[in-house]
C-alpha cells in the first residue's frame, strides 16, 4: 500500500486567510482550519508576511499551494479582486517562495482551486465530461474543467449575457442589494446559465459560494436545462484544491 500523500493550502481571500493540511487521497483536511484575518492593507509583502506566519503556526516544512482573488498566469498576478490593487502585476509564486524559506509554492486563482476540489473530491466526483463551477458572491467566479483537466482564469462573470455582465445580473450581492426573492432571483440566475449551457454545454453546474447553503430555496426553481448541483465541499474547497494543485504541479 503506497503511503499517504499531503499537501498544505492557503485560501487567501479580502477578510481571511486560512489554511490546512489536505490528504490528497481523501480531500480531507487533517486539522481544524487555521485562520487569520487579511491585513489591512492587503499589499503583497503584508500578505506573504501572514502566510509565512501562518505556516509557521502549522509547523508545516513541505510544498504549499495558495489561492488569490485574481487572475493568475504564470505566477504572476493580473487583477486584484477584494485585496489591494498593488497586487496588480507581483509575481506571487516568487513572493510567496520567497517569504517560505524558498520552498516549492504554486499560485492559482480562489474559483480555480474550488473547482479543482469539487470536481475530484466533491459535488462533480462522480461526473465526466465537462464541469462548470460558478462561486455566487460579490461578484460570480468561475472554474471550468474538462474530465478533470483545469481551463484557468475563465473569468466568467465578467461575459456579457442578455446585454449585461452576469455579476451585474445574477451574483448573491445583487440579490441582497436589490432585496429580491428567492423566485425572482432564480430568474436571473437561469438567463445567466441559459447563455452559458449555449456556450459551453456542461455536464453539471456546481453552484458555489456562501448561498449555496441554501441551495433547496432556489436551485429547484431554476428553468436552464442543464442540471445545477450545490457545491460540497464549500469553506474548504479553497484550501483543498491550491493543496492539489501544488502536488499536481500545477501552474496556470
Amino acid at each position: 500500500m503506497s503511503a499517504r500523500r499531503h499537501a498544505f493550502g492557503i485560501d487567501i481571500g479580502g477578510s481571511g486567510v486560512k489554511g490546512a493540511a489536505v490528504d490528497l487521497e481523501t480531500g480531507e483536511v487533517r486539522h481544524e482550519r487555521i485562520k487569520t484575518a487579511t491585513p489591512q492593507p492587503s499589499t503583497p509583502d503584508a500578505v506573504a508576511t501572514a502566510v509565512a506566519q501562518l505556516i509557521a503556526q502549522a509547523d508545516w516544512d513541505g510544498p504549499v499551494g495558495l489561492t488569490l482573488p485574481c487572475v493568475v498566469l504564470d505566477g504572476i498576478a493580473h487583477t486584484a479582486a477584494n485585496v489591494d490593487k498593488s497586487w496588480i502585476g507581483t509575481d506571487a509564486r516568487t513572493l510567496f517562495s520567497d517569504a517560505l524559506g524558498g520552498r516549492e509554492v504554486t499560485v492559482l486563482n480562489d474559483a480555480d482551486a474550488a473547482g479543482l476540489a469539487e470536481d475530484r473530491f466533491g459535488a462533480a466526483r462522480d461526473i465526466d465530461g465537462l464541469v462548470l463551477l460558478l462561486t455566487f458572491g460579490t461578484g460570480i467566479g468561475s472554474a471550468l474543467l474538462n474530465n478533470g483537466t483545469l481551463v484557468p482564469n475563465t473569468e466568467l462573470g465578467h461575459l456579457e449575457i442578455g446585454g449585461m455582465e452576469t455579476e451585474h445580473r445574477a451574483a448573491a450581492s445583487v440579490k441582497e442589494r436589490e432585496d429580491l426573492s428567492y423566485p425572482e432571483w432564480a430568474t436571473r440566475v437561469s438567463t445567466v446559465l441559459r447563455g452559458l449551457e449555449d456556450l459551453f454545454w456542461p455536464a453539471v453546474f456546481v453552484a458555489g459560494g456562501g448561498i449555496s447553503r441554501d441551495a433547496d430555496q432556489w436551485i429547484p426553481l431554476l428553468t436552464n436545462r442543464t442540471r445545477v448541483v450545490p457545491a460540497d465541499l464549500r469553506n474548504t474547497a479553497g484550501i483543498v484544491g491550491a493543496a492539489m494543485a501544488v502536488d499536481a504541479g500545477i501552474t496556470p
